[in-house]
């Protein structure tokens, strides 16, 4: 992002419906910036050339919805804008799978702006196909198929707030192999070398938070060695991750359901960084989700 704080940053937030533009916005306007939903993109340059000298970033969001929408004349007027010495143009394109796209919908009973009274499906394809010319054009393009409503909060936050001083902020996450890997992880950390409480009938339904599972895996053996390794190796790179003035920092435990080894690992690094003076949030992913045999294989 621009260090000139004179110049207007401009950020286009465009995608297909239902892949997380609300989101998006949501967060930028957290962040700072002010932000529009459906604006009519052709008039963008009446609202420039304000008198500020430091001007507030502005964050667009439109799509097949925003009133008198046609990508090859917003794709032109973009093209204009960006040639100006006063603006930071970027565009940013938010996709997702047609499958996930079609469970969303279909979980939310919301219909598709471009479905009207043909099936979901029919309506994802032929919003697809309209706004390609954008997504091939975008400077920016994220696909969050694979992601939550959290994930993509980080991602934003990650790209677009960033400033020069801020403390690193450390989130230290739990998660199950077998429900899907982490998109957003820095340093990851595999535990299912650890005996599995999961086949233990006292355990199984308890969790890594509970402490006859924390006194179940530090029983094994390898847990006391491995973990004294993995504490020294985040105590030597933090410091190293926020010299590079990185604003923020994902570290992920994984097992195989996402329920014992990696939680009670994960309270167990975020305690060691505590006492070194840092401050992580800790989030456990699939802390809910229900035992199951066929899934714990490891």
């Amino acid at each position: 992002m621009t260090t000139d704080p004179s110049l207007q940053r401009i950020l286009l937030v465009t995608g297909l419906s239902g892949a997380g533009k609300s989101t998006a916005l949501q967060v930028l306007e957290d962040l700072g910036w002010e932000t529009i939903d459906n604006f009519p993109v052709r008039l963008l340059g009446s609202m420039l050339g304000g008198d500020s000298d430091h001007p507030a970033p502005l964050a667009i969001g439109f799509d097949s919805r925003t009133r008198g929408f046609v990508p090859a004349e917003t794709i032109e007027l973009c093209e204009q804008l960006a040639k100006r010495s006063d603006v930071e143009l970027t565009t940013m394109f938010i996709d997702c799978s047609a499958a996930e796209l079609e469970r969303r919908y279909n979980e939310t009973r919301r219909p598709h702006p471009m479905a009207r009274e043909r099936p979901v499906a029919a309506g994802i394809k032929a919003e697809r196909e309209l706004l390609g010319p954008l997504r091939q054009w975008a400077d920016i393009v994220l696909d969050t198929s694979d992601y939550t409503s959290g994930d993509l909060q980080q991602v934003v936050r990650e790209r677009f707030g960033r400033s020069g001083g801020r403390e690193m902020t450390i989130t230290v996450s739990s998660f199950g192999f077998a429900r899907g890997m982490p998109p957003l992880a820095d340093l990851m950390f595999d535990m299912r070398f650890l005996d599995n409480p999961h086949w233990v009938p006292d355990l199984r339904d308890q969790t890594g938070l509970d402490r006859a599972v924390g006194e179940h895996i530090e029983g094994d053996p390898a847990f006391a060695p491995a973990f004294a390794r993995i504490s020294e190796t985040l105590l030597e790179l933090l410091p190293r991750y926020a010299a590079q003035d990185r604003s923020y920092l994902n570290i992920a435990f994984g097992c195989t359901g996402g329920r014992h080894r990696s939680v009670y690992s994960a309270e167990a690094a975020a305690e060691v960084l505590r006492e070194a003076g840092f401050s992580p949030t800790v989030i456990h992913r699939n802390l809910g989700s229900r035992p199951a045999d066929p899934l714990e294989r490891g």
